[in-house]
């Protein structure tokens, strides 16, 4: 008798559960899909990923900006690091070039086009992102792969798999690819979850790519191996990198370091580290020089 009572008893904890699961997906479907903007007219086809941010203001409530005059390019396939302090305004600006949020003043220009006249789907058809927490599906590793690109061939599915180093962990699994790795991939570590992001960015092939830097939490045996598959993915690709470990940015073509929403210093790795401005003193206290 003792067990049905105690299961008796968990069942007001579970319709408490339920009903505030259902609050929040009603939440969810209330919500206005996201469509095509009237002024948002032009098409992007073969873009050269050449970004150009013009006298960029934005402010989340009015009266108080979190960015102030951000000018600064991004050329074709180059890497453009940002680097601050929390709340400097690294993922406003990352945002703002994904199309999440709009200026609030100042123009985004995507080669000499402007960004907010662009179609969306015309140009998250060519964005791609890897986050530090990329969603992963309940299913199994080439399902969740595919994601980006369900209609890819298979030598491309391979290709994506080797540069991101999947198939280093997925060799040893009974099952493979089509090893099942739980709702979040929780059967798998930090590092193998971060290698199926990438390999997943890779199939999809974006010419603009936005990276929340996916190594701040993880060992260094992972941590070196997915710096090889994010160097693969970034080749050839306008990339925007929200930099926690410094290390992970001495190849980057400039370094954009940011203080209270606005860009204090800009240049290579190597000018900064000469100027002994922010970039300096950041970079050395990280190294514990």
């Amino acid at each position: 008798m003792v067990a049905p009572i105690v299961q008796m008893s968990s069942i007001g904890t579970q319709i408490t559960e339920a009903f505030a699961g259902l609050d929040r997906m009603e939440e969810i479907f209330q919500q206005e899909k996201e469509g095509e903007e009237n002024d948002r007219t032009l098409e992007l086809k073969n873009t050269q990923g050449y970004f150009s941010f013009q006298k960029v203001n934005f402010s989340y409530e009015e009266g108080k900006e979190v960015l102030h005059d951000i000018n600064f390019e991004m050329p074709s396939g180059s890497v453009t690091a940002l680097v601050g302090s929390s709340g400097s305004g690294k993922s406003t600006i990352a945002s703002l070039t994904a199309t999440f949020l709009q200026p609030s003043s100042g123009e985004i220009l995507l080669d000499d086009q402007p960004l907010a006249q662009i179609k969306l789907s015309a140009y998250r058809d060519h964005l791609g992102l890897v986050l530090q927490e990329d969603f992963l599906f309940e299913g199994t590793i080439k399902e969740n792969i595919l994601f980006a690109k369900p209609e890819a061939q298979a030598h491309e599915v391979e290709n994506a798999i080797k540069s991101a180093y999947v198939n280093e962990f997925t060799d040893r699994f009974e099952e493979g690819l089509d090893t099942l790795i739980g709702e979040r991939g929780v059967k798998l570590s930090g590092g193998q979850r971060q290698r199926i992001a990438i390999a997943r960015a890779l199939l999809a092939d974006p010419k603009i790519l936005i990276l929340d830097e996916a190594t701040s939490n993880l060992d260094t045996e992972s941590e070196a191996m997915i710096q090889e598959s994010l160097a693969h993915l970034m080749k050839g690709r306008t990339t925007l990198v929200i930099a926690h470990r410094l290390s992970t940015i001495q190849k980057a073509d400039q370094i954009l370091v940011l203080e209270k929403g606005e860009i204090v210093e800009r240049g290579n790795h190597e000018s900064l580290i000469a100027a002994k401005g922010r970039y300096h003193q950041l970079y050395t206290y990280q190294s514990r020089i």
